[in-house]
Parts: structure tokens; sequence; C-alpha cells
């Protein structure tokens, strides 16, 4: 895939096929990513790859605390509050992706269920968890998201999709408990990656991009 036309038609993708990703895949995938820029070439981004029976293992951890109400406890916490119009971008993405399955803003049962498909990673057979030294500052927090924008791009030129997510990063002591990882890795960002099935009622969405003026500003 040429790489302009890759980067225009990168989405992300919410429903994948159970095919298993091959090993030789994995590592080429990884190694490709790795040529990430960063920061003095550190390199910071420590990956936990997990598929077979340890995800299955994981996702129904994370289903459960989910499910029963668990408060999430971020490594990385998000914002308390967006600037209006982030905001309104983000209601509006909301609104449409619900749409798009047809999911009514007032069924609460059925936004629930789709709530809790992150945490079966949308049927995808591997996840992915991308992890830092806790030591670390937000220069290698902007690292690792080169290299999971890197990997989502590599990722869609191989034939695979991917989505980012933070709902599952909201658990990430019970992540690293069931990993054996230890304490000192902060858990950045997640991701789910597979084969896209693009029969899933929830790969029918497309979300929008402001245009240019929106957000550029030329100085002559």
């Amino acid at each position: 895939m040429e790489m302009l036309e890759g980067i225009a038609t990168r989405r992300s993708i919410r429903g994948f096929k159970p095919t298993p990703i091959p090993r030789e895949t994995l590592d080429k995938l990884f190694h490709l990513a790795s040529r990430s820029a960063s920061y003095k070439n550190t390199q910071p981004w420590e990956i936990a790859v997990v598929t077979g029976k340890k995800r299955d293992e994981l996702s129904k951890i994370l289903i459960g605390l989910a499910s029963n109400g668990a408060p999430p406890n971020h490594d990385e916490p998000a914002p308390k509050l967006y600037p209006e119009a982030l905001e309104e971008r983000a209601r509006i993405h909301n609104k449409n992706r619900f749409a798009a399955i047809g999911l009514a803003r007032d069924d609460a049962e059925g936004r629930e269920k789709a709530r809790l498909l992150n945490f079966e990673f949308f049927g995808a057979p591997c996840a992915v968890f991308i992890f830092m030294d806790k030591s670390l500052t937000h220069w290698s927090t902007f690292d690792l998201g080169l290299f999971a924008e890197t990997l989502t791009l590599t990722a869609h030129a191989m034939g695979l999709g991917t989505c980012l997510q933070a709902a599952l990063t909201g658990y990430p002591d019970a992540i690293r408990k069931c990993l054996g990882i230890t304490d000192d890795k902060k858990l950045v960002i997640s991701l789910s990656l597979g084969y896209p099935d693009f029969e899933a009622p929830l790969n029918a969405y497309h979300s929008a991009r402001e245009p240019n003026e929106k957000f550029v500003t030329y100085y002559d």
C-alpha cells in the first residue's frame, strides 16, 4: 500500500475476524513500528502482546471489572475538562458512532453492551498494551504516541486493523497483575489488533475530520 493512501484510509476498526495473526507477521509489524522517532533515540516503549488463552483470561478479568462498575484508575488520566471546541467534536463523534449502529440516545442497555465490547477487544485475537517506565516524563509519552501511530499505519499497510482504546487502560493494576508486569511500568495506551471484519456493523462508521482552516495558521 502506498504511504499516502495508507494515511488517508486508516481508520479505527471495531469488529474483527477471529483469525489468529501469525507470529512472523507480528514480529515484522513491531520491527517496522520500532522505526518510529523518539527523543534522543531513547525508544521508551515497552510492548505487551496478548493472544490465545492469556488474551481470553485478561478479557474475562476486564469485563468483570467494567460490568460491575469498578471505577477506572488510569495511569495517565484524561483531562477533567476539554476546551469547548474539543468537547463538541467528541459529542458529535459519539452521537454519530452510536447512530451508525442504530443505538438511540436513551438506549442505556444497548450503549452498555457497546461499551463492554471494548473489553472483548471487539473480537480481535490480539490485544497490545504500550507501557513505559514511570520515571519518564511527557517527552516519552509523546514518543509512545508516535510509536502507536506508526504501529497503526504499519498494521493497516499489512492488511490488519487496529483500534486504539483508552477504555482498556482504565484498569492498569489488573492488567499488570495478569501479565506479571511490575508496578514501575506505566500503561499509556492499548489497542486491539487483528484482521478487520468489514461486515461488522461497528465498522460502518467513519469519523469526520476538521478542514485545514480550523487548525492550521500560516504566517508569511
